[in-house]
């Protein structure tokens, strides 16, 4: 007899049985069964689901707070154009908001983990469509796990949720406010006009032509543009990039509304608004850093990827007696997102 036919028959003394194909499971693997249930302190203690009750309610209660701390914070802090107010009104906003869902969640898994049914079930498959007794039997399950929850018989937790997810959806209808109304001829009408200066942002000062080098690229505002009545709309609408390239390069649009190949464009997107902050001067393309919509300054700034749909409005300039780089007009259409009322 060889070493292995006395290793199996050793094996089989000792009770081992070996799975053979075709054999289905040995009959010594037996199924284990579910862990012995561990009931929670809630479950027992009428006292400790009293007090879990009075947990879950107040997160609910914070999460109410939240949702009036964003109103609060959306119509009692004004602007005056001044960064710290936003930055106030943003800090609320986000602390309000966080408070409003963290308390929410919290709320809601602690009464899962606390309150809800804690019993192991095993539910089988079945075909995807019921019968009707089967579909009856559902409706039945759902109703009997409804009643489980305890709703019915917690009605502080039943009130303080109804509250919270009734409070919830409102800061949204103040939120969906401050996108109208529709600007209308607002960004159809900037602080750029014929005789307004180009000066530096954010330093200042005229721009002489004869100082705006091949390749360079300057942020430039209107002259005068911080004694606005509204500096920060302005700001946002008045925007423009001054760069300069040869005159071959560019197409006789630019070339006549420029000074020897030093041409302004606005710098807000056509797309969302972003600012256009990136300029390859290789290829003299225009990068906007928020989804990618990439305008070509050979060719009267065109959109040559991306998803805008229009080019960037162009700011027609030219030299003053002594030098400086003027506007010779305003911009001929609105800057900025398209919009339906757009001229």
């Amino acid at each position: 007899m060889s070493d292995i036919e006395r290793a199996d028959e050793a094996h089989g003394q000792a009770g081992t049985t070996l799975a053979k194909p075709g054999g289905g499971v040995p009959d010594r693997f037996e199924n284990p069964g579910l862990p012995e249930h561990r009931h929670r302190m809630g479950d027992t203690d009428p006292a400790a689901a009293r007090r879990a009750e009075r947990q879950v309610a107040f997160f609910l209660l914070l999460s109410i707070i939240g949702s009036i701390g964003i109103i609060v914070s959306l119509v009692g802090i004004k602007y005056d154009d001044s960064f710290e107010r936003i930055s106030l009104s943003t800090k609320a906003i986000g602390l309000s908001m966080f408070v409003s869902l963290f308390a929410l969640g919290v709320g809601a898994v602690h009464w899962a983990k606390t309150l809800m049914p804690d019993d192991e079930r095993i539910d089988y498959r079945h075909r995807q469509r019921g019968t009707t007794a089967e579909r009856a039997e559902a409706v039945a399950i759902l109703k009997e796990g409804a009643a489980e929850a305890g709703l019915g018989r917690r009605p502080l937790i039943r009130n303080t949720l109804i509250g919270a997810l009734a409070l919830f959806p409102i800061p949204a209808v103040f939120f969906f406010r401050d996108t109208g109304p529709l600007p209308g001829n607002s960004l159809s009408t900037t602080m750029w006009e014929a005789g307004t200066y180009l000066v530096k942002d954010p330093e200042g000062g005229r721009i002489r032509a004869a100082d705006v080098s091949i390749g360079s690229v300057v942020h430039v505002l209107p002259e005068g543009i911080e004694e606005a009545e509204s500096v920060l709309n302005e700001k946002a609408k008045s925007a423009v990039l001054l760069m300069r390239l040869d005159e071959s390069e560019l197409m006789q649009k630019s070339a006549e509304w420029g000074v020897d190949g030093t041409v302004a464009y606005s710098k807000i997107c056509t797309h969302m608004g972003c600012p256009v902050a990136l300029y390859e001067q290789q290829t003299h393309h225009l990068l906007c850093p928020c989804h990618q919509s990439t305008f070509d300054l050979t060719q009267d700034c065109k959109v040559i990827f991306g998803p805008a749909k229009r080019a960037l409005p162009q700011l027609p300039i030219a030299v003053d007696d002594e030098g400086y780089l003027v506007a010779t007009d305003g911009f001929d259409e609105a800057v900025g997102p398209s919009f339906w009322e757009r001229g």
